[in-house]
């Protein structure tokens, strides 16, 4: 825990503690102020130093607040005074105050990561057109904006013009910095690392991607989980329960058993404050707080304490296979040169009819022939069948007619042999996608496409199945498609050509088997789905407001791995928080069991109170340096 050494406040508190024990442990030994200027010093200490708490539990007194642990301290304070325990009443103010102290700054520590996204934020755009720094909420979309080397970038927008590598940390988590080109989008808050570039912004500062992170991660903070809810509630009753407490120690041993008056007191005032709820209240928000800024420091925007309980209660995940397990984007993946042609003439042939189409496989195809070194043939004449594939005429193999497609396109021009069907029949088997070309002589090669499964799924599933959580296959693709990655990642509970509707009924079916699901998706299409799981979790949602808004965990890059590291995470964070409870109220049952018998001690009670706060703090700070091991 960072302490503020450049306090000169948080300074005088620690002089005026030191002053005071010192003092306290002086008139143990028999060495005192000499009266009548004892009382003056210890008094002007506890109003020098308590003041606030002092005029707060006055307030109380005549609001009749008996929930307010400011009333607890005052009472105790004046009790002190009235039995000559001078020394002591300091003791309990200061320690007060100093643990009052150390909550603010445990909770400033475990809101660091927070007030780093805000003190990153760049406040200012140089406007081209201007020739000028412009404050960012007077940029309109469309201006063009210039970012120099180490700038970082104010607004979201495209580049237009230079090349550069961006650090996009901040963001999605990410520790390698990307290359930019013309026309990449870029996302404020990231950092230009390399060259000049201009910009032109494609939103307003409160739309950036950046500006919502920072919104949600604070209303995030600001949202209670259900233990916290739990303990807040607990405090407004449990302290006016002490002071009742409290005044039967004080009553029944002076006025019934007809104890020492002094004694009972003294055991009555030790009992007020060690029950301050100061560590039980301190314990859950410091823990909630730590946990959201590691989560959002690796990328993983969580909107609130309750999500983060509720992933450490989760026994199954549903997961969309495509942008999820899958990369969504479509590679070649097997081909199959037929009828003498090689692999060279069917790749650059197809790749030069196909570079007329925008369709994510013929640009796929465009790409697996350039990668293994084959220029796409030149081309004319090109022809798209909706649906069906398309033609072109090949300038380069003797003015050839090529005919890219489905095995039933090609069958309407060409004699298909029973080879080609079973290749297009075990491709299908295997979830992926044929692509049969013919030069106009029959078949002359079939292209398999596939959705290629991202590496870090298979460890994060692995990991995932390690904690015992049930995973399912929810998606819109084909049965066969989704047994085929299903296989590929060991996962055997699969459902394929589901509607978003589908996907919403199969989560309540799961709910009602396991109790508590998670829902991973893209956060569009999968909206329905995210909103009836327990918890809704949106990948990559760096490039989407949507899934940024709709989601309760937003991932904002594409690492499926997050997730088996948020639940373990939230399973220590819970862990943490029932660490923190059970030992703070074991130090307050012993002590208020010292005080029944008339055995326990004002100064050892403020000092045990203060250390478990301290305790409490160090242990849940200790969330923001949880790694994903």
């Amino acid at each position: 825990m960072q302490l503020p050494i450049n306090d000169k406040k948080f300074l005088f508190l620690l002089l005026a503690i030191s002053i005071v024990i010192i003092l306290e442990i002086l008139s143990l030994i028999g060495i005192s102020i000499p009266m009548p200027y004892g009382p003056f010093v210890f008094a002007a200490f506890i109003i020098g130093i308590g003041h606030e708490v002092l005029t707060n539990g006055i307030k109380a007194i005549f609001k009749l607040q008996f929930s307010s642990i400011n009333l607890l301290m005052t009472i105790a304070v004046i009790a002190a005074f009235y039995l000559g325990e001078y020394p002591e009443a300091a003791v309990v103010i200061v320690l007060y105050v100093l643990g009052e102290r150390l909550e603010d700054i445990g909770l400033e520590n475990s809101k660091s990561a927070l007030d780093e996204l805000v003190r990153k934020a760049p406040k200012t755009a140089f406007v081209k057109s201007e020739n000028k720094a412009i404050t960012l909420n007077k940029i309109a979309v469309g201006t063009i904006i210039q970012v120099k080397p180490g700038e970082m970038i104010p607004l979201d927008g495209k580049i237009i013009s230079g090349e550069t590598t961006v650090d996009e940390a901040a963001i999605t988590g990410e520790p390698i910095p990307k290359d930019k080109h013309p026309g990449d989008a870029l996302f404020a808050g990231t950092l230009n690392k390399n060259n000049f570039i201009e910009i032109e912004t494609t939103k307003l500062s409160v739309d950036s991607t950046f500006s919502k992170i920072i919104r949600l991660t604070f209303e995030a903070a600001a949202s209670k989980s259900e233990t916290q809810k739990f303990i807040q509630r607990f405090s407004k009753f449990y302290t006016p329960t002490i002071i009742a407490i409290a005044v039967l120690v004080f009553v029944i041993p002076v006025f019934v058993l007809h104890l020492d008056f002094d004694l009972w007191l003294k055991q009555a005032i030790t009992l007020l404050v060690i029950a301050c709820p100061c560590a039980l209240v301190i314990s859950t928000p410091v823990a909630i707080y730590a946990a959201i800024g590691n989560a959002s420091a690796k990328g993983a925007l969580i909107k609130g304490g309750k999500y983060i309980e509720s992933m450490a209660q989760i026994k199954a995940i549903a997961l969309d296979k495509t942008r999820t397990i899958t990369y969504g984007n479509p590679v070649v993946s097997d081909i199959f040169p037929l009828n003498g042609t090689s692999r060279e003439e069917l790749l650059a042939c197809t790749a030069g009819t196909e570079l007329f189409s925008e369709h994510p496989l013929a640009q796929a195809i465009v790409a697996a022939s350039k990668a293994e070194g084959f220029e796409p043939h030149k081309a004319e004449g090109f022809k798209s069948f909706m649906g069906k594939g398309a033609t072109a005429r090949c300038l380069v193999c003797e003015d050839e007619t090529v005919f890219v497609g489905k095995l039933e396109f090609i069958k309407e021009y060409h004699e298909v042999t029973e080879e080609a069907e079973k290749i297009v029949a075990q491709l299908a088997s295997e979830g992926k996608t044929s692509v049969v070309v013919s030069f106009g002589k029959g078949v002359a090669g079939i292209i398999g496409l596939t959705d290629e499964i991202k590496p870090d799924s298979i460890a994060a599933i692995k990991q995932l199945q390690t904690q015992n959580i049930e995973l399912i296959i929810l998606t819109g693709d084909s049965e066969k498609a989704a047994n085929y990655v299903a296989k590929k990642v060991a996962i055997t509970k699969v459902f394929g050509g589901l509607l978003p509707e589908d996907k919403s009924e199969k989560i309540k079916e799961l709910l009602q088997e396991y109790g508590s699901v998670a829902m991973v998706g893209d956060g569009i299409n999968d909206a329905p789905a995210l909103a009836l799981s327990t918890v809704g979790i949106a990948m990559g949602a760096a490039g989407s407001d949507t899934a940024i808004e709709t989601a309760n965990i937003a991932l904002m890059n594409d690492n499926l791995s997050l997730i088996p590291f948020l639940i373990r995470l939230s399973k220590k964070t819970l862990s943490r928080i029932k660490i923190n409870t059970i030992g703070a109220i074991t130090v307050k049952i012993f002590f208020i069991l010292l005080a029944f018998l008339g055995y326990s001690n004002l100064v050892l009670a403020i000092a045990a109170d203060v250390g478990v706060t301290l305790v409490v703090i160090l242990l849940s700070l200790n969330l923001m340096r949880f790694e994903n091991s």
